[in-house]
C-alpha cells in the first residue's frame, strides 16, 4: 500500500498561498500539513491561527496541524475551530500528555504526538493506544530544507513493532528531508504518512511530484 502524502505549506509561496492550496486540492495529496512555530519551542516563527483559518477556507483536504509550540493545551480549541482535522503536539512540550490527547479527541480531532530526533519511541509505550498518529521528526524541528537523519529508519522499525504488539491503529508520519531516494525505504520500514515540503514546492511540477510519491 502506498503512503499517505501530506505536503507542508511551510515551503509554499506565502504571497500566493490560495493558489498553492488550490494546487494541492487538485493533487493526490491526502492531507495539508500546517506547521505552527512559536519561536520558543523551536527557533523560528511561522504562522498561527488566522493563517490556518485562511488555509481552511480554501482547502478541500484535511488539515494536519503540527504544533511546535510551548503550552499547546492553551490553543487546542482555537486550532480545532480554525479547521484542524489532526492536531499533533510535541511529547517534549506536554507535561500531562495523556490529558492533552484526551482533550484533542474531545474536540473531535485525531490526536497526534510529535517526537524530536533525540526522543526515544519507547517513551510513547504507555499512551500508544491513545495516539492516532506519531509525527516522527527526521530533522531537527524549526526550519525546512534540512538533511534527513538516517537514524530515523531504526526508530520507525521500533515504533512499528510497538504498534503491532499493542494492536494499536496508530499511523507513523515522517516529517523532514523527504525525497525520492529515502521515501521508498521509509515506507518499507513502516511509515504510513510522508510530510514533504521543499521537495514538493520547489519542484517545477508539484502535482506530478506528489503523484510520484504516492506511487512509491
Amino acid at each position: 500500500m502506498s503512503a499517505l502524502i501530506a505536503p507542508s505549506i511551510l515551503a509554499a509561496d506565502f504571497a500566493n498561498l490560495q493558489q498553492e492550496i488550490e494546487m494541492l486540492n487538485r493533487s493526490e495529496a491526502d492531507y495539508i500539513h500546517v506547521d505552527i512555530m512559536d519561536g520558543v519551542f523551536v527557533p523560528n516563527i511561522s504562522f498561527g491561527i488566522p493563517v490556518t483559518e485562511a488555509v481552511n477556507r480554501h482547502a478541500k483536504k484535511p488539515l494536519d496541524v503540527h504544533l511546535m509550540i510551548v503550552n499547546p493545551d492553551h490553543y487546542l480549541e482555537a486550532f480545532q475551530k480554525a479547521g484542524a482535522a489532526i492536531i499533533s503536539v510535541h511529547y517534549e512540550a506536554c507535561t500531562h500528555l495523556h490529558r492533552t490527547l484526551q482533550a484533542i479527541k474531545d474536540l473531535g480531532c485525531k490526536a497526534g504526538v510529535a517526537i524530536n530526533p533525540h526522543t526515544p519511541v519507547e517513551l510513547l509505550e504507555d499512551v500508544l493506544v491513545d495516539i492516532d498518529l506519531v509525527c516522527m521528526m527526521s530533522v531537527n524541528p524549526g526550519f525546512g530544507g534540512q538533511k534527513f537523519i538516517p537514524k530515523t529508519y531504526d526508530k520507525i522499525k521500533k515504533l512499528k513493532a510497538m504498534i503491532n504488539s499493542t494492536r494499536a491503529h496508530t499511523l507513523i508520519e515522517i516529517d523532514g528531508g523527504i525525497n525520492e531516494e529515502n521515501a521508498p525505504k521509509l515506507v518499507e520500514c513502516g511509515a504510513d504518512v510522508l510530510v514533504a515540503g521543499n521537495f514538493v514546492f520547489s519542484n517545477e511540477d508539484p502535482i506530478r511530484t506528489i503523484s510520484a510519491l504516492k506511487k512509491l
